[in-house]
């Protein structure tokens, strides 16, 4: 099983953006610039409670992604507290033009003021009070996919999620491994271990990394949450359906700056190639990760590990000399035996 194609296409991407349709601080226009401008290849711009297409800005070296993001809080008027759980989610379109608005509320969608914007949103699903439990969220994010979103769970160290809680959700394709606005302000959004807390448990779901980007601060400062989280898509073409198919199929990784250039499943060993790297490890479920070190002056670049006969999962992570972590997802052992 190749979980990697060694030369396949890599789309860099940022799955997860505010705008100055919400509370970012720049225009979708000035947004795509930047991002093409440092070598990304995929936006989705998701203010919040807008769903907006964007199709009309994709070029032929550029694709934009339609969505949104969603929250639901536990105070029925949609007001947070800090010191309170709450969970946001991004809805990404299967296809540009789905902009439908789910569990439409009236309390949550204060950054549409204009009458006009808010009265042609096509609201669908239940438009009952929100609600913060299981049953709820589970609900809307079965809404969202009917009516043709991919759910990914933003976040969830800076909700203040409890994994228990975090465990009954059913539903989403991705997590957000590493969000990095929240790693900025929080120096903790880096969920490994709450992903590999949720894999021995049995959950089937992939990890990507973005910025949650709002640009409160220059590009180039210490502040600037741009750049700083992405996601490698292995397309087969920078289109539409290409990519939407690559998330669906679990052909991305995610990554705070490493490359991995292959992974590869065969007779019972795991092997990887990436960019110079300073560790390489492998997780399999349990206490013992096997890893290989390499240095500054001989950075490790490739790495093999036998696959014990107990594991729940297959998946690597790698880091680099700044410290900064790319992880793949898990592979399930009945995906490759």
């Amino acid at each position: 099983m190749e979980l990697i194609k060694k030369g396949a296409p890599q789309y860099k991407a940022n799955l997860h953006c505010h705008s100055v349709l919400s509370d970012g601080k720049l225009t979708p226009e000035e947004l795509k610039m930047a991002y093409k401008d440092h070598g990304y290849s995929v936006l989705c711009i998701t203010d919040h409670e807008y769903p907006k297409d964007h199709s009309d800005m994709t070029d032929s070296d550029f694709l934009m992604l339609t969505g949104y993001e969603a929250y639901i809080r536990k105070f029925e008027n949609g007001c947070g507290d800090v010191m309170v759980p709450e969970i946001h989610i991004n809805l990404i379109a299967k296809e540009p033009h789905i902009v439908d608005y789910i569990g439409w509320n009236d309390q949550y969608c204060k950054y549409a003021k204009d009458p006009d914007v808010r009265a042609g949103f096509n609201k669908v699903g239940s438009q009952e009070t929100r609600r913060y439990d299981a049953e709820y969220i589970n609900a809307f994010v079965k809404c969202a996919g009917d009516h043709g979103y991919l759910c990914t769970h933003n976040h969830p160290t800076w909700s203040l999620e409890d994994p228990a809680m975090i465990e009954k959700y059913e539903g989403f394709f991705s997590m957000e491994m590493c969000n990095y606005s929240s790693y900025l302000l929080n120096n903790t959004e880096y969920n490994a271990n709450l992903y590999d807390y949720l894999l021995r448990r049995g959950k089937r779901i992939f990890c990507h990394s973005a910025d949650d980007n709002h640009n409160g601060y220059p590009f180039g400062t210490p502040g600037c949450d741009s750049f700083g989280g992405f996601t490698m898509i292995m397309a087969e073409n920078l289109d539409y359906s290409s990519v939407i198919k690559a998330l669906e199929n679990g052909d991305f990784y995610s990554s705070m700056g490493p490359i991995i250039h292959s992974v590869t499943i065969a007779d019972g060993k795991i092997r990887v190639e990436c960019d110079g790297a300073k560790q390489i490890t492998a997780h399999f479920g349990g206490r013992h990760t096997p890893h290989a070190f390499g240095t500054k002056e001989e950075p490790l670049c490739k790495a093999e590990f036998d696959i014990p006969k107990t594991y729940k999962y297959v998946r690597i992570s790698v880091v680099d000399f700044e410290n900064r972590r790319a992880d793949t997802r898990a592979v399930f052992p009945e995906e490759f035996i």
